[in-house]
């Protein structure tokens, strides 16, 4: 980065504390990962001076043979990695893409079906305060409160009551596998559209260790960064009868050109995510998810619907006297870095809640294993009995740096 340094000093020196950041703490935010050095280099190369409004044999400027050749190499690798009959690669990110599926199938104040924020759904689900709760019919489903599992007979009774024309299964804080022959029952029973949004588990369902959606639903988005571990970016994958209404809505609907560095590191990812070295990252994932709140339980946490199936889980910290927002603040300071999150029923308010949420990708992308789920808890738990004591959160923050010295992050190796 010395054209950086040179330039903008200040920007260089943020990038590289940033660097620091991400190589000395445990990053446990759900949503985060790290990328390889290849799909870094790709999205910084000069692909990102290109224009390219349109698709691939229909673009809108001169100049894109390389860039159609770039984009169906995208495409091609998704629908071999998904199994999917279409797919669009240039959606900017997941909310963009999940507007654009509403944009393709429904005027204002139609109605939609999503799983409740509070309960663990997107705000692009129906949440209120986003365009999907203003400009439609939001409605939404939300956990059993007996079991903090989904009740897919309530929701079937919800879906005959509202009658939707997008039934929309997808989470960002449920930390079980979803039923998507059940909700595809529901829809067909109700006359919906059934919609997957599996942006946050789409690398386990790469990896072949989470059940895949494509098979049951009309239309499935995705990040491209969280679990599936490339760039800030999306995907719209879908049924080839909705394939025009699909690029129609993603081009000219919602956006004008897309990102071709990012559509190109995209296909770098999902080459990567086809090998079985990524097999066995989304196994580990599992496998460290489980270990994790195993270990969290046996040090005393509530979990949300008592431990996890996929990347993720849901602490609720009701029992230990702390709220989310404050347990987060004193984990980052002891190295260990993740977000305060609602809980199903939370009767705290959103910005500040009973829960803490995390997750198992970028720790193994840097290759820890259960053995450091343990020690993981341990500091986890050190951490909320005493948070205030900020002796304490220093050494656990000093011995966070010396863990993950073992452990140098992908991208970051030579940060030691």
């Amino acid at each position: 980065m010395e054209s950086v340094k040179d330039i903008d000093p200040d920007i260089y020196a943020l990038v590289k504390q940033e660097e620091q950041r991400q190589a000395e703490k445990i990053r446990m935010i759900a949503s985060e990962n790290y990328v390889s050095q290849a799909v870094l280099q790709t999205t910084g190369s000069v692909l990102t001076n290109k224009y390219s409004e349109g698709y691939a044999g229909k673009r809108y400027y001169e100049g894109q043979q390389i860039i159609d050749q770039v984009e169906r190499l995208a495409i091609q690798r998704a629908k071999d990695l998904f199994g999917a009959e279409h797919v669009n690669v240039q959606p900017y990110s997941g909310s963009p893409a999940n507007i654009a599926v509403y944009l393709a199938f429904l005027n204002p104040g139609d109605t939609i079906l999503g799983m409740a924020l509070p309960h663990g759904g997107h705000l692009t689900h129906g949440a209120h305060v986003s365009i999907s709760g203003r400009y439609f019919n939001a409605q939404s489903y939300e956990l059993d409160p007996e079991t903090g599992l989904l009740n897919y007979e309530s929701i079937r009774a919800k879906a005959k009551a509202v009658r939707p024309k997008i039934l929309i299964a997808g989470h960002s804080a449920y930390p079980r596998i979803l039923d998507f022959q059940k909700f595809r029952e529901i829809a067909d029973e109700v006359g919906a559209l059934f919609m997957v949004d599996m942006a946050h588990f789409s690398g386990l369902v790469a990896g072949g260790v989470h059940p895949s959606p494509v098979p049951y639903a009309d239309v499935v988005t995705t990040t491209t960064h969280k679990s599936l571990r490339g760039p800030r970016g999306a995907m719209i994958l879908c049924r080839e009868q909705y394939a025009q209404a699909i690029d129609k809505a993603v081009f000219p609907g919602v956006q004008g050109g897309p990102h071709d560095n990012t559509t190109a590191a995209i296909a770098v990812a999902l080459k990567e995510a086809a090998s079985e070295s990524f097999r066995e990252y989304a196994r580990q994932v599992v496998k460290n998810a489980k270990a994790l709140a195993d270990a969290l339980m046996a040090n005393g946490f509530t979990l949300i619907t008592n431990g996890t199936e996929n990347h993720l889980m849901l602490v609720d910290l009701t029992n230990k006297n702390i709220s989310g927002k404050k347990a987060a603040k004193a984990l980052d300071k002891a190295g260990i870095v993740l977000n305060y999150n609602a809980v199903p029923f939370d009767k705290r308010k959103p910005f500040d809640p009973s829960g803490i949420r995390m997750g198992t990708p970028a720790l193994t992308s840097r290759g820890f294993k259960e053995k450091e789920m343990l020690i993981v808890s341990d500091f986890i738990a050190e951490v909320i009995a005493d948070p205030e004591n900020e002796g304490n959160l220093q050494r656990i923050a000093e011995e966070v740096k010396a863990l993950c010295r073992n452990f140098p992050a992908p991208g970051l190796e030579h940060i030691r």
